[in-house]
């Protein structure tokens, strides 16, 4: 198998994204809400849940 895509030209890469995760256009809205960064980060929240971490200031909300 090839190491990268430079060496397979004919064929297209295609990532799945798997149910439930954050589309594009959601990842995209989501900004920290106490700096304003967009570098937000999806994580498993400590009952099952969806939080979020702002890889900027460190701020978590769910």
């Amino acid at each position: 198998m090839p190491a990268s895509r430079e060496h397979v030209p004919d064929q297209r890469l295609v990532a799945a994204s798997p149910p439930g995760s954050v589309t594009s256009d959601v990842r995209s809205r989501l900004g920290c809400p106490s700096c304003g960064s967009s570098h937000v980060a999806q994580v498993l929240g400590d009952n099952g849940g969806v939080s979020y971490v702002c890889t900027a200031c460190g701020h978590s909300w769910s």
